[in-house]
């Protein structure tokens, strides 16, 4: 199923910002149910090599060759490595939401708005949003008034990058968590912690069944 729809996006010579065809025509050319179909688009909006939305359709977000999904067991390392990096960083990104939350300056308040900001316009524009992403994340960290936090965590994500600069190929990885980081924002600025670690944990969860669905996709 999986590889009918990346030889039918190949075929039909789509780029990213394309519009792929209705779901009922794709069911039908694929010969499967729109279920189905579903559950495939649905896996690939969660890893960015599509956008849904309502009323604009579905749309390709990242390059689609032949060889985009063919080498599985290259993937299932890099999920395997995202998984691992982000087990540890769950609890270090969730507390310190909290601690932002509660100990955070006005500045600090401010500044945590002020890169959430530019992360939507990034993400909006259709630019390349990962700088801003990071950008963002390390105002929430220099806002506990803990530098570890940006320490540590920002190890591990460099670790990640040196070795995966573009997680399964996708620059775009976990983009359908993006909108969540503007609510995650405004309750660490209005110092509601329970909400910002639950707008965490969201994110994260998100982020984890990305991983999970490239690797049930080559399993």
């Amino acid at each position: 199923m999986m590889d009918g729809l990346v030889a039918l996006v190949s075929a039909e010579g789509l780029k990213p910002g394309d519009r792929l065809p209705p779901e009922t025509e794709l069911a039908r050319r694929l010969g499967v149910g729109r279920h189905k179909l579903r559950e495939v688009l649905t896996a690939w909006a969660r890893v960015g090599i599509v956008s849904r939305n309502k009323g604009a359709g579905t749309v390709l977000a990242a390059p689609i060759t032949g060889r985009t999904l063919a080498l599985p067991l290259a993937v299932t390392l890099e999920a395997e490595s995202l998984l691992r990096t982000l087990a540890v960083r769950r609890p270090l990104e969730i507390e310190a939401v909290r601690l932002a939350a509660r100990d955070a300056t006005q500045a600090a308040r401010d500044q945590i708005t002020a890169r959430m900001l530019d992360l939507m316009v990034a993400f909006d524009g259709g630019a390349d949003w990962r700088v801003a992403d990071r950008a963002f994340h390390a105002a929430i960290h220099d806002a506990t008034g803990n530098p570890l936090f940006s320490q540590i965590i920002g190890q591990l994500q460099r670790a990640f990058d040196e070795v995966y600069q573009t997680p399964f190929g996708m620059p775009q990885l976990g983009s359908a968590t993006i909108p969540l980081h503007r609510p995650l924002a405004e309750a660490v600025v209005a110092g509601q912690g329970i909400q910002a670690t639950e707008w965490m944990t969201r994110i994260l969860d998100d982020t984890e069944a990305a991983a999970r669905a490239v690797m049930e996709g080559h399993g």
